[in-house]
């Protein structure tokens, strides 16, 4: 290519240079146009989305207001069936004693010997007890009765315990129990072991006619909620020598249950969930206690037990089973879980299965209290 031929060539490169950009505004144009009605529609999007999450805020409102009543008011039903349901449950059933001493003392002339006793608790109330007395410086036993029964549905048990051993026996009625108590609540095993303490210390102040103590070694006797009485005291006394109990519950909160659906059988399930969470509010200040039987029974060595249950009070047979695990001293125990009937229902049982269970009894705490 010749020099003349490649100026001609620069030259129209040069002019043509200037047209390569001539479209470039209108290019600029339509961007800026597009991102505009983009935008747009942006804002027209997010507008609506405000508008339709304001319309939805709206709905949830007035949703929560018309549900929040409701949700109350049913938590309000609950909270308040649940506390109606243990107070009811705390008041035990009361009536007249099915046998007095008056009356057992025309069979027996022991049972003509029971007094009646009072001594004060640690909270100030006052607890009442049958008392037979026996040798000087003798052992003795408290028997404490189950839940809706009182001291009447032992009184046959202590008089032929202090008949075949001499014993001073101790029959007290547990709070909220017996004919026009003066506690008129029962704290399923709580209070009542307090209570259990002040009868331990009863029964230590006792004197004979020389001024000098009455009772040497002491054992305890008790049903489901007398049993958790009678636990409480064993692992807190040392003094007490010989533990008998009868369908232990696995905690207060079990004899809770088990009693609710005795007296409220309809929905019994929910019923005693709901009178377990309202021992929670009903005793907040109280003197209810949660710990097992099982962890009271980890803390009693180097005394005589007996474990006793039976077909007739299934779950508790299952739970004082389970306790006998728990006694660090397997060789101290001796247990026997298939009764028929237990202790819990041995009131209606004929008379010769009250007698062969009172016998079971009294040869326990004859060979655990006497000296040997």
């Amino acid at each position: 290519m010749s020099i003349n031929e490649r100026k001609a060539i620069r030259i129209k490169l040069l002019f043509s240079f200037p047209t390569n950009y001539v479209n470039i505004p209108k290019v600029i144009s339509k961007a800026f146009s597009f991102t505009l009605s983009l935008f747009s529609h942006t804002v027209r999007f997010a507008n609506q989305t405000l508008r339709l999450m304001a319309k939805t805020t709206r709905l949830v409102k007035t949703f929560l207001r018309l549900l929040l009543p409701a949700v109350l008011l049913i938590l309000l039903a609950l909270v308040g069936a649940s506390v109606w349901l243990t107070y009811r449950t705390a008041a035990p059933p009361t009536a007249k004693y099915i046998m007095t001493p008056e009356k057992y003392g025309q069979l027996s002339s022991r049972g003509a010997q029971v007094t009646d006793e009072t001594w004060s608790n640690k909270d100030g109330s006052t607890s009442r007890g049958w008392l037979l007395r026996g040798a000087d410086n003798a052992p003795a036993v408290i028997l404490f009765h189950k839940y809706g029964a009182d001291r009447s549905h032992v009184l046959n048990l202590g008089v032929k315990l202090n008949e075949s051993t001499n014993f001073t026996v101790l029959m007290p009625d547990l709070r909220a129990h017996g004919d026009n108590p003066s506690v008129k609540n029962t704290s399923f095993g709580g209070c009542e072991s307090e209570d259990a303490v002040a009868a331990v210390e009863f029964l230590k102040n006792l004197k004979n006619a020389n001024q000098l103590n009455l009772v040497g070694n002491i054992g305890v006797y008790g049903i489901e909620l007398g049993s958790l009485a009678a636990l409480n005291i064993a692992a807190k006394e040392p003094s007490i020598k010989a533990i008998a109990l009868d369908s232990v519950p696995r905690d207060s909160d079990e004899l809770v249950t088990e009693t609710v659906g005795r007296r409220f059988p309809f929905a019994s399930r929910i019923t005693s969930e709901l009178a377990k969470l309202g021992t929670y509010i009903y005793f907040y200040d109280g003197c209810y206690k949660r710990e097992t039987s099982c962890d009271l029974a980890k803390r009693i060595v180097n005394r005589k037990v007996l474990l006793v249950g039976g077909i007739d009070e299934p779950m508790l047979q299952e739970s004082t089973s389970k306790l006998a695990k728990c006694f660090p001293n397997s060789d101290e125990l001796e247990s026997k879980f298939d009764l028929s009937p237990s202790g819990f229902s041995v009131i209606n049982a004929s008379m010769e299965q009250s007698e062969a269970y009172d016998e079971r009894l009294i040869d326990f705490f004859r060979r655990s209290l006497s000296p040997q």
